[in-house]
């Protein structure tokens, strides 16, 4: 592979505006594709065959225009007084021409809505009414039959007028009979309206009303035209007097691919490779093939938008490590090449052995981070795995663009990659610091310890992780979504921000009449069942199935739809069975979807999580070729997931820094963060490791003592790692700053987690443990040495057959007095 990467870099740099115009035209044509076929980008989340889905699938079965999605419209009146008349017939008007957008299975006037309540309740005291004036004169009529009966049987008529008083009896008794059945239905009607009295569309205090807009396909279905169309119904021409929001089940809120914050980051970065390699062109043009990079990447993921269900963030992701990774892995090879210059080799040949080493290095570990991230697909989840591919594109995308567009670049730099200082002193790239000086063994164990110690304190907020998916509660203060999600909670219970629809399966009967008759019943009981359950603040049936074998209710939550008790609610019902032997609830809606993700999900981060530390065990002996170095790094990207999501915890579920960041209010943690984060922080922890590690193995295996090979490896790869790990830190942190929590969250774990990572797992930690180790670190039994590959990550067989001194001496990474201490990739040969 290095000589491979040798030969491209030296025909690219070669043949360097035929590359360069090779990935202008790819960039270009990336675009065009993006124009002709990119779709909707999606803002919710699905995965087939939950529970959830199942219900979906039988309501459209069942009830023609359910199962769909439903948006929620608020209406407020700006000076808080109750809606006039005039106000009402106009979001009346508004409702009906909702109702006929296409895509749209009805809309619900709330005024209505309240006004059939009212007219329920006052015929159900009109019902109660007539039911006792009925009995009263059922009771008058029973006292006379009573008083004729007993004066026939005095005057020994009784056997001639009996037959004609048995007949008065039972017309009274079955009067008395259909009072009976009267006045029952009327108390479970009266039940049933007290049960769902919590369940309003208008407040009490008559300035609120809320819209219910029920479309005809799922809630992740639901063009966004559709969307857009019924909110221009309201929002256009608004009824005079009034404000008017919309929740986020009908309002999208698509995150901004680059924002200040993102640019920020990329100032910061710039920043970090000025300090690195001191002239404007050697930092420029890391960022320049970057962008390069992440356009095309970009571009080329959401042109699949057309043809897959792609959410929002996904493209984001793939921006994220695309510009991350894309100036990291630039940075090596410019680095490389940087040092050989200085070192007196010529710029074709540098170019062609940066690429072969750095760039080898680049290869594998970019490899080692777009397996992790197809990985994603192992789970099952179609959106997460979507996910992974884009953020593999992006990563494979940045690895072509370092071995070719780079070397291209750096061709027609020339020697003005070094500065003018650097230029006039041919060379002089070898005398710097002092020899590396060993750390004792008293000092490693204490850094081991203190490593070990902050990790697992930080870590600990993990214990207490809940994840979900961001409410209306989650979007920026000044969002449609926050106050629509504010003034549902004010004004109807924080429950009505995420209703919950209950399936629940009825007994039926022997023949139509029968079901029908006993269906009443069957529908009060378990609708009392689901009111007696802890957390619930109304319920309301809404309908029953042809053969009155489903009835469906609307159950309202105390809390809210990312509530543990809302959590719990949902698993109650589904483990209750109201009516015997005819099967358990079932429990669909928004927040049961989003709870169903969430679980699926946790249950696939374990087996994944096995899967990424397996494959970083087999990584690692290849790599290094012992049995302690890939235990103690797998051990320490355990130990930096673990913190970040520790930290994650801290700031976005209990609120810590929230002020800082703009968080306004907690919550739980994005559901798939700890699944990405997993794979991406193995990815660019095994870079790391990479770049740490192998300067102590060659060190090691050119005859220097375990103690002093870590002091070498460690001095060669750590103005490397730490570089690189600014730069992502400062990419990454750009992200904390967005208004969508989403994107917040992911970037601070991926800061965080590098952060972590990068400087007290790898330059504290295993440095430490390895010191400790001493000869051990580097056993591996013989038979396994045997069948293992050679894998020379770092190039330094390259290295051996092509660089030689211009005067035919020893080569220049052999001399002894070359200074590596910012070498980009450790090399064995010094």
């Amino acid at each position: 592979m290095a000589e491979l990467l040798y030969r491209l870099g030296r025909a690219c740099a070669r043949r360097a505006k035929t590359v360069i115009a090779l990935w202008l035209a790819l960039l270009a044509a990336a675009a065009t594709v993006y124009v002709l076929f990119a779709g909707e980008l999606q803002e919710s989340f699905s995965i087939p065959g939950t529970p959830t889905d199942q219900v979906n699938q039988t309501l459209k079965q069942e009830f023609p225009g359910m199962g769909g999605g439903a948006g929620t419209v608020v209406h407020q009146t700006e000076d808080g007084s109750p809606f006039t008349e005039e106000q009402r017939e106009a979001i009346a008007d508004r409702v009906a021409e909702a109702a006929g957008v296409d895509g749209v299975e009805d809309a619900v006037d709330p005024f209505a809505t309240e006004a059939d309540r009212a007219d329920q309740a006052e015929r159900l005291d009109e019902g109660r009414a007539e039911i006792a004036d009925a009995r009263t004169q059922l009771e008058e009529g029973q006292e006379e039959l009573d008083s004729g009966r007993e004066q026939a049987e005095a005057a020994g008529l009784l056997d001639q007028v009996e037959e004609g008083l048995d007949a008065q009896q039972a017309e009274i008794d079955n009067g008395a009979q259909e009072l009976d059945d009267a006045s029952r239905e009327l108390d479970r009607g009266a039940g049933l309206l007290e049960m769902s009295e919590g369940i309003r569309m208008v407040s009490e205090d008559g300035d609120t009303a809320l819209v219910t807009i029920a479309f005809t396909q799922s809630q992740e279905e639901v063009d966004q035209e559709t969307r857009d169309a019924v909110m221009a119904i309201f929002a256009d021409t608004p009824v005079e007097g009034t404000t008017v929001d919309f929740a986020n089940d009908i309002a999208m809120s698509i995150p901004e691919l680059v924002s200040a914050a993102e640019v920020i980051g990329l100032i910061v970065a710039a920043v970090v490779l000025m300090v690195m390699l001191r002239t404007l062109i050697g930092a420029g043009l890391p960022i320049l093939t970057a962008l390069v990079g992440v356009g095309l990447a970009t571009l080329t993921a959401m042109s699949l938008s057309g043809v897959v269900e792609m959410a929002s963030v996904t493209p984001i992701l793939g921006l994220m490590l695309g510009l991350a990774v894309g100036i990291d892995y630039a940075l090596f090879i410019v680095h490389r090449h940087r040092r050989q210059l200085r070192q007196g080799v010529g710029i074709g040949e540098s170019i062609g052995l940066a690429n072969g080493t750095a760039g080898n290095a680049v290869v594998f570990a970019g490899a080692t981070v777009l397996v992790a991230l197809l990985g994603l697909n192992l789970t099952g989840i179609g959106f997460l795995g979507l996910m992974g591919t884009a953020g593999a594109i992006a990563i494979a995308v940045a690895v072509l663009v370092a071995v070719t567009l780079v070397p291209a670049l750096l061709s027609l730099a020339g020697a003005r990659i070094l500065s003018r200082r650097e230029r006039r002193a041919p060379g002089g790239g070898g005398a710097g610091e002092d020899g590396p000086r060993p750390m004792s063994a008293g000092a490693a164990l204490g850094r081991a310890a203190v490593a070990v110690l902050a990790l697992g304190v930080i870590a600990l907020p993990a214990l207490d992780l809940r994840v979900g998916m961001p409410d209306g509660s989650a979007e920026p203060v000044e969002t449609t979504q926050h106050r629509a999600y504010t003034a549902i909670t004010e004004n109807f219970g924080e429950g009505q921000n995420g209703p919950l629809l209950v399936a629940a399966p009825l007994p039926g009967g022997p023949d139509e009449e029968t079901a029908e008759a006993n269906a009443g019943d069957h529908q009060f009981q378990v609708a009392r069942e689901l009111y007696e359950r802890d957390g619930v603040a109304a319920v309301a049936p809404i309908d029953m199935s042809d053969d009155y074998t489903l009835a469906i209710f609307q159950v309202l939550p105390e809390e809210g739809p990312s509530s543990p008790l809302t959590t719990d609610l949902v698993h109650t019902f589904r483990g209750m069975e109201p009516i015997h032997a005819t099967g358990t609830l079932g429990v669909a809606g928004m927040a049961s979807g989003n709870i169903d993700i969430s679980e699926t999900l946790s249950s696939a981060l374990p087996v994944y999580l096995t899967v990424v530390v397996g494959l970083s065990l087999v990584i690692l002996l290849l790599v290094f070729r012992s049995l302690y170095v890939p235990v103690v790094a797998t051990l320490g990207f355990i130990l930096s997931y673990f913190a970040a999501l520790g930290g994650v915890v801290a700031v976005y579920q209990w609120g810590w820094l929230g002020g800082i960041i703009g968080l306004d209010t907690p919550g739980p943690v994005l559901n798939f963060l700890p699944t990405l984060l997993a794979g991406i922080l193995f990815g660019l922890a095994m870079d790391y490791m990479l770049f740490i590690g192998t300067g102590m193995r060659e060190a090691y295996v050119h005859g220097a003592p375990a103690r002093d090979a870590v002091a070498q490896g460690f001095r060669a790869g750590r103005s490397v790692v730490t570089a690189a790990a600014l730069i992502m830190i400062s990419v990454f942190g750009g992200f904390i700053f967005s208004e969508t929590m989403m994107i917040s969250s992911m970037g601070f774990a991926l800061a965080f987690g590098v952060l972590l990572d990068a400087f007290v797992v790898r330059m504290l930690l295993i440095p430490a443990l390895m010191r400790l180790a001493g000869d051990a670190a580097w056993w591996l039994p013989r038979w396994l040495d045997r069948i293992l590959p050679d894998v020379d990550v770092e190039g330094s067989a390259l290295e051996r057959r092509h660089l030689h001194a211009k005067d035919g001496e020893q080569t220049a990474a052999a001399a002894p007095a070359a200074d590596h201490s910012d070498d980009p990739v450790p090399s064995g040969q010094r």
